[in-house]
């Protein structure tokens, strides 16, 4: 008579050794991989991430909003501050972004004029699709903020 030997203690033996053995090789993976978590001017970009918010929290308490107004038909936008920022002596820089395409990012210079103090902006150059304008301007020696999705 002859006997069977069972094979499934040796399977499972067998799967605990390959799990480990993957489990070993994966740790000596993590372990070779160098990642460097904070940038070398760490604290240089805190402190300016921490002048953006108050530049947002600025432009998000004054008495009237920043208007951003696209009209389609005249391919033109329009931006106008608040009364209250008119006579500031207002200078700043509008960037247009395009999330899907950073070769079509450009910027231009944010002077507006009048009463109220606003700037129109010719949109033909800009090709159909969507935008995010970013408007970063001072006004009486104190920063503002504002950033606006476009679909043009």
């Amino acid at each position: 008579m002859t006997t069977q030997r069972n094979l499934w203690p040796y399977a499972i033996i067998a799967t605990f050794v390959l799990f480990a053995g993957y489990i070993g090789y994966m740790v000596q993976q993590a372990m070779r991989t160098e990642v460097e978590l904070v940038s070398p001017d760490y604290y240089k970009q805190e402190l300016a991430y921490q002048q953006r918010m108050e530049s947002v929290a600025r432009t998000a308490a004054l008495p009237a909003p920043v208007q951003v107004r696209y009209e389609a038909a005249a391919q033109r936008l329009t931006l106008e501050l608040p009364v209250a920022l008119a006579a500031a002596g207002v200078r700043g820089q509008v960037h247009f972004f395009r999330p899907s395409d950073q070769k079509l990012d450009f910027t231009l210079p944010f002077v507006p004029t009048g009463q109220p103090a606003r700037q129109l902006l010719s949109t033909a150059r800009l090709r159909p699709g969507h935008w995010r304008l970013r408007l970063d301007f001072t006004a009486g020696g104190r920063a503002y903020f504002i950033e606006e999705e476009l679909s043009i």
